[in-house]
Parts: structure tokens; C-alpha cells; sequence
């Protein structure tokens, strides 16, 4: 059976807390495929590290700037994030990331989660990241 269709406007949709402290607006899930958010920090904001358990995401960041840190197995990075860069968080990748402390707004990347986000308190897993975390 066909999946409705439905819209979302970011306006409309709870605001809630991701495991790793940023603002997220969830905004569209097609079931058992993937879910699309809207992530936020202010200016200066840093996340706290953590891998997922069962889902990858891919994100776009669509406003501000900022840096974003990356761990796979033996491999590690820090790359820029600027409207229009687009990154992949692959399953069991620890990843953290942070606002830059002089944007003029807050850094805000819209990304997909595949399968869609399971909403428990056990997919996200605390991971050692190389900023200290200024949210909650």
C-alpha cells in the first residue's frame, strides 16, 4: 500500500533535544525508509559525540558554519561545514560538531536518517570527541 503524502513546514513541528544537545525539528518520515530533521546550534554551541546504533545519516548544511568531527575505525577527520557542503555519517561512525562563535545565526543542516530515527534513548552511544561540549 502507497504512503500518504504529507508536507511539513519547520514552523509547525516540535522542537525537541537530540541525544548529542542540538535542536532538532523533525519534519517527514516514510516508514521503514527514512526520516527527515532540521538540526540547530547557536553560534559557539558544541555538541556532544556519540555514534548511532542502527542508523546512517546524510546532511546538508543550509545555514551558518561550523566544523565537524569524524571517527571510523582507524580513521579520523575534521572537516569545514558551509551552506552547501554535504557530509555522510555511515553506521557506527562517532562524529561530533560545533557552531562557529562569531556566525551571524545559527549553523543548521537538514539531513536524512535512514531507517528513520527509532526515537530511543539507545541509539545514540557517548563517544570520546576532541571539543568539550557546551550543551546539556
Amino acid at each position: 500500500m502507497p504512503q500518504p503524502f504529507r508536507t511539513a513546514e519547520i514552523g509547525d513541528t516540535p522542537e525537541v533535544t537530540a541525544p548529542d544537545g542540538a535542536t532538532v525539528h523533525p519534519l517527514l518520515v516514510l516508514e521503514g525508509r527514512g526520516s527527515l530533521a532540521v538540526f540547530e546550534l547557536d553560534p559557539g554551541e558544541v555538541t556532544h559525540a556519540v555514534s548511532h546504533a542502527t542508523v546512517q545519516e546524510l546532511w546538508q548544511v543550509t545555514a551558518g558554519g561550523g566544523e565537524l568531527w569524524r571517527r571510523q575505525g582507524g580513521r579520523e577527520e575534521t572537516v569545514r561545514l558551509a551552506p552547501g557542503t554535504a557530509v555522510s555519517i555511515p553506521l557506527g561512525t562517532a562524529f561530533q560538531f560545533r557552531a562557529d562563535p562569531d556566525g551571524d545565526g545559527p549553523l543548521r543542516i537538514t539531513a536524512v536518517t535512514m531507517p528513520p530515527w527509532p526515537g530511543t534513548d539507545s541509539e545514540a552511544r557517548p563517544e570520546d570527541g576532541p571539543w568539550e561540549a557546551t550543551v546539556r
